[in-house]
C-alpha cells in the first residue's frame, strides 16, 4: 500500500534536554558561564553579519536588489546570496548571475537555458494564477509554485464545504474553508510522495500555507459541532485539541500515529521545503567556484585582430603565466609545474563559437627553481571570429594544488570593411622572425610567414630591441604601375607629451612589396630613452588616396637591470 506524506507546516517546536549538571560551590555549573559566553558571541556575531549584509545590499543598484529580493528570492541559497552580496563591482555581480544560471542548467553546451525558462514561466504563472491583493510571486502557492514547479496532483476545494477527515486526521465529518492539497510524486532532497496543504480562512482568495491541518475545519472552535468518529463514540474529548504542544489543533489519530505525521517528521520536512531546491548539476559547481575564486592564479592575456577576409578575422589569444604564480613538484632534480588552460568564445546569446583546451608545461632544474620565477610561461592559440561582440572566458587550473584563475571578459572583433583603409593590432614583440615554408601558418605565435611573439605586459629595459609588427589593409592600387604608394613614419612620445621623443620614416626601399596589403615588421632600438611610460604611433599615409591612419599603443622603458618575467 502506497503511503503519503503530508507535509503540514507549522511553527516551529521549543524543546530540549533536561539535565542536572554538578553544581560548583557558588552554585553554578562550572561549563555554564563559558556556555553562555559562547552563545553571546555566537548571537553578536550573527546579529553583526546580518547588519553587514543589510548594508550590502541597500548599496546595490536598483537592478541588483530585484533579482536578489524577486527573481530568485526563493531558489538562491543563502551561501550565494552572502557572496553576492560581497561582490565589489557591477562586471562581477553579471558574472556571478551568468554563472548563478549556468551552474543550473541541464545542458551547460547548448544555447538555451532551460532552468532558467522555466523558472521566469513559473513567476508568469503565479502571478496570473495566484495573486489576491498581493503579486501571485509573493503568496505561498505562488513560493511553493516557483520553488517546485506544478504539482503531480491537486485537489482543489475553492468552495470548502462538507468534508470527512482521513483515519489520520481522526476521522468524522466536518466543514471546511476553501484549501488546496498539492502531492508531488517526489521532490530532490525531501522525498516521494510529499503533500503540503494551503487554506483560506478569511475566504479571500489568499491561501496560506498552513501549518495545522485543522486549520481549514471552520466548525473548529464551534462546541460540539464537527466531531472526529472518538469524539463522537465519547473516546476524546474536542478540547483535549487545544492541549496539544505542537502549536497544532491535530485530533488524535484512528489507530497508531503514522510516522510521516510524527512531530519531529514533520518539522524536519518543513524545514526541507522552506530551503531554496537544490541544484541537480554539482558537475557545475567548479564553474561558479572558478568565477568566484578567479584571482587564486593570476594571470595576463591579450587579444589580437588581423583580417582575413571582410567577414572573417584572425583572433590571436595570448596568454601568460608568471612562473611564480606556479606551484611545483620535484622529480629526479627536476621542478615539473603543469597548467589546464580552457578557453570558450560565446556570443551574446549564449552560442558556444569556439572552445579550445591545452595543458601547458614547465619544467626547471631544481637548482635554477629561484632564478626562474622572474621568468612566465607565455601560450597563445588564434582563432578565426566573424565581427560581432563575444565573450571570451580563460580558466587555469594549477594541477599540483588545484588553484584556478579565471577570467570572463567582452571581447569585441571589428569588422575591416573593404573600401577603408585600416590596420591590424599593433603588436610590441620580444620576437619577430621568419618561419620556414613548411611551419608557415602553423604553431604559436606565427602569422603568415612570420613569428610574432608579443611581449604581453608592453615593457622593455632600453637595452632591449622592441619588434613592431602591423598589417595595412586596403591600400589604393596604381592602375598603370599595380603598386600601391605609401609612406610610414615612427614617432615615440613620451608620457603625455606631444612632441616625440623618436621619429623616423621609412624609406621607400625599406616598404616591403606590397599590393592592397602591406605587413610592417620593423625593431626599434630603445637605447636613447630614458625609464619610463611611452605611446608608439605609426603613421601609415595612402599617397593616392590621401588618407592616413595612426595605429597607436603604449609601451615602458624599465632601468636597465629591474626585473621582468621573460617568456618561456
Amino acid at each position: 500500500m502506497r503511503s503519503t506524506v503530508k507535509v503540514f507546516l507549522f511553527g516551529l517546536l521549543a524543546c530540549g534536554l533536561v539535565y542536572a549538571p554538578r553544581v560548583s560551590a557558588q552554585g553554578e555549573s562550572p561549563t555554564q558561564q563559558p556556555d553562555q559566553n559562547d552563545k553571546k558571541a555566537a548571537k553578536q556575531a550573527a546579529k553583526q553579519r546580518s547588519k553587514r549584509d543589510k548594508d550590502l545590499f541597500n548599496e546595490l543598484d536598483s537592478q541588483y536588489k530585484k533579482w536578489l529580493n524577486e527573481d530568485v528570492v526563493y531558489i538562491i541559497s543563502p551561501e550565494e546570496r552572502s557572496s553576492f552580496l560581497h561582490l565589489s563591482t557591477n562586471e562581477e555581480r553579471e558574472q556571478f548571475i551568468e554563472a548563478f544560471w549556468q551552474r543550473r542548467n541541464p545542458d551547460p553546451d547548448s544555447a538555451e537555458n532551460t532552468f532558467k525558462e522555466e523558472h521566469y514561466r513559473r513567476i508568469a504563472y503565479a502571478n496570473e494564477h495566484f495573486s489576491s491583493g498581493i503579486p501571485g510571486w509573493k503568496t505561498d502557492r505562488g513560493r511553493i509554485y516557483i520553488m517546485w514547479g506544478p504539482a503531480d496532483e491537486v485537489q482543489s476545494h475553492p468552495s470548502g464545504g462538507s468534508y470527512t477527515r482521513p483515519s489520520e486526521e481522526g476521522g468524522g465529518e466536518t466543514s471546511t474553508y476553501p484549501f488546496e492539497d498539492w502531492r508531488y510524486r517526489y521532490l530532490e532532497g525531501i522525498g516521494e510522495n510529499v503533500e503540503i496543504e494551503f487554506v483560506d480562512p478569511t475566504m479571500s482568495g489568499e491561501y496560506k500555507l498552513t501549518m495545522d491541518p485543522s486549520e481549514k475545519d471552520a466548525l473548529l472552535y464551534v462546541p460540539g459541532a464537527g466531531l472526529t468518529q472518538m469524539e463522537s463514540m465519547g473516546m476524546s474529548s474536542k478540547t483535549a485539541r487545544f492541549n496539544n504542544t505542537d502549536g497544532t489543533h491535530m485530533a488524535a489519530p484512528l489507530g497508531m500515529t503514522p510516522e510521516t505525521m510524527q512531530e519531529f517528521s514533520r518539522l524536519e520536512l518543513y524545514a526541507k521545503i522552506q530551503q531554496a531546491p537544490p541544484v541537480k548539476f554539482k558537475d557545475l559547481e567548479a564553474v561558479v567556484s572558478s568565477r568566484l575564486v578567479r584571482d587564486q592564479v593570476k594571470f595576463q592575456y591579450r587579444t589580437d585582430f588581423l583580417r582575413i577576409t571582410s567577414e572573417t578575422v584572425l583572433v590571436p589569444i595570448t596568454i601568460q603565466i608568471p612562473t611564480r604564480q606556479l606551484s611545483f613538484q620535484q622529480k629526479n632534480g627536476v621542478e615539473s609545474a603543469s597548467v589546464n588552460l580552457f578557453c570558450r568564445v560565446t556570443s551574446l546569446s549564449g552560442r558556444i563559437v569556439n572552445t579550445f583546451e591545452d595543458t601547458v608545461r614547465r619544467d626547471v632544474p631544481s637548482s635554477l627553481l629561484q632564478q626562474s620565477l622572474a621568468t612566465a610561461s607565455i601560450y597563445q592559440k588564434a582563432i578565426p571570429l566573424s565581427p560581432g561582440l563575444y565573450r571570451l572566458d580563460i580558466v587555469l587550473k594549477d594541477i599540483n594544488n588545484g588553484n584556478v584563475g579565471v577570467v570572463n571578459t567582452r571581447l569585441a572583433v571589428p569588422r575591416f570593411e573593404d573600401d577603408s583603409l585600416s590596420s591590424s593590432t599593433l603588436i610590441l614583440a620580444d620576437e619577430i622572425k621568419r618561419v620556414s615554408a613548411h611551419d608557415i601558418g602553423l604553431g604559436q605565435f606565427v602569422l603568415g610567414d612570420v613569428k610574432v611573439r608579443p611581449r604581453i605586459d608592453s615593457s622593455f629595459v632600453a637595452s632591449d630591441e622592441m619588434g613592431v609588427f602591423l598589417q595595412v589593409y586596403n591600400l589604393k592600387v596604381d592602375d598603370k604601375t599595380h603598386k600601391a604608394d605609401a609612406t610610414v613614419q615612427y614617432r615615440v612620445t613620451m608620457d603625455k607629451e606631444n612632441d616625440p621623443v623618436l621619429k623616423y620614416d621609412l624609406g621607400q626601399d625599406k616598404l616591403p612589396l606590397h599590393g592592397e596589403e602591406m605587413t610592417l615588421e620593423n625593431i626599434i632600438t630603445l637605447g636613447s630613452l630614458k625609464p619610463g611610460k611611452y605611446k608608439l604611433e605609426v603613421a601609415v599615409t595612402d599617397n593616392l588616396t590621401k588618407k592616413t591612419i595612426t595605429p597607436a599603443t603604449e609601451f615602458t622603458v624599465r632601468p636597465t637591470g629591474s626585473p621582468a618575467p621573460q617568456a618561456k
